[in-house]
């Protein structure tokens, strides 16, 4: 028999959302061990560096010794900052890490040196569900719940400006938020993504306010963090809920790197969300990443790099390398931004007029002319419009 209490929450991190949860919530002692599941827990010290949380509204709040926070079971495999799994067995009274600033919760493996270690916090059980009116025992809640569904097949037909990156913290979400505002500025409706990675809002809420009319991430299909054989039927699923939103072009950022382990690869080897591929964007630090980003792409995805940008453009030294030495397009998404719309805006054309014989009228596919459509939305409303999910 399931054991209940009522607690009240301190903080409910970012990556719980979907779980639609309040400050007052029941608790069940029966705790399932795996991914997507949500936990309330008791922070256990104070700490100096890495102590903040995002909560469902976005905001970046203080983590403090004692606070019971909401928090997802998911792993974690950053490079740069913690690596953790799912413990195989939970149990109230348990002793379990926050992973990351979205609320992951795990048994934290490996710890970068510059962030220190992770918070400690007590199980304190799962938070229930309640579904059903009426229902008066409720199941373990999950990210699952009221989530954008996952598909096995691509319907959507708008073209995507994919914004990859050789490992984290490169520029990727600094050259998408820069793409988003300069389609978005030319008077195109931009939809946006994050197919891959670990939860957090802030990348998602960055290119809404950059002027994307809707922005989803994997975390609206109930996944906590993207691995491999996943993320092909997360990305068709979050493009085809986006095509919802008619949008001119996606611009999708594909979270952490490369060759990192979080499904990057399966979504580049994917031939349906290729065939979508208008521009591929690579974002890289040093000139090494870059020769490595141009061979990976050549050699092991067959794809086309149309730009690369990132810390290795961030002064002649790597742009001329980029550009004499790679015989590639070069442009700093802070500094250049200009520059590197023109690049893709001259990709999304030339992808256009590639697959006009596809398209019966202007507007049936929401894609429009990309070369010549007038830019009848750049005075739309202020509002920002996302998608139901």
């Amino acid at each position: 028999m399931v054991v209940t209490t009522r607690v009240r929450l301190d903080r409910i991190a970012s990556s719980t959302r979907n779980a639609g949860l309040t400050p007052e919530v029941i608790l069940g002692d029966e705790i399932i061990a795996a991914e997507g599941y949500v936990l309330a827990v008791r922070i256990l010290e104070d700490k100096a560096t890495y102590n903040t949380i995002e909560d469902v509204t976005g905001r970046m709040l203080s983590l403090r010794g004692g606070d019971v926070l909401a928090g997802t079971l998911g792993t974690r495999r950053a490079l740069r900052g913690y690596a953790g799994v799912v413990p195989s067995h939970i149990a109230v009274g348990d002793t379990i890490e926050v992973l990351n600033l979205g609320g992951i919760l795990g048994h934290c493996t490996s710890a970068n040196p510059d962030i220190g270690p992770p918070f400690k916090a007590e199980v304190l059980g799962a938070i229930l569900a309640f579904p059903e009116l009426g229902d008066r025992v409720g199941r373990p809640a999950h990210i699952r719940d009221h989530s954008v569904p996952p598909s096995e097949t691509l319907d959507c037909t708008v073209p995507v400006v994919y914004v990859a990156g050789t490992c984290m913290n490169a520029g990727k979400t600094v050259a998408a938020t820069e793409l988003v505002r300069g389609l978005a500025r030319t008077g195109l409706r931009v939809a946006a993504a994050k197919l891959t990675g670990v939860s957090l809002m802030r990348d998602a809420l960055s290119m809404l306010d950059a002027g994307a009319v809707a922005a989803l991430t994997f975390n609206d299909v109930g996944i906590a963090s993207t691995h491999a054989g996943i993320t092909v039927a997360t990305a068709k699923g979050i493009f085809n809920r986006l095509a919802g939103a008619k949008p001119d072009v996606i611009v999708a950022e594909l979270g952490d790197g490369i060759l990192g382990e979080y499904g990057v690869q399966d979504v580049l080897h994917d031939p349906e969300l290729m065939r979508v591929g208008a521009a591929y964007i690579m974002a890289a630090p040093d000139p090494v990443a870059c020769w490595g980003a141009a061979e990976l792409m050549t050699h092991e995805f067959n794809l086309p790099i149309t730009a690369i940008t990132g810390p290795a453009t961030d002064n002649e030294v790597g742009l001329v390398y980029i550009q004499t030495g790679l015989g590639l397009p070069a442009h700093n998404a802070r500094r250049d931004a200009a520059g590197l719309l023109e690049v893709v805006q001259k990709a999304l054309n030339g992808w256009q007029g590639s697959h006009e014989s596809r398209v019966t009228s202007p507007d049936s596919s929401g894609i429009g002319s990309l070369a010549t459509r007038e830019p009848k939305l750049a005075t739309r409303d202020s509002r920002l419009a996302t998608l139901d999910s």
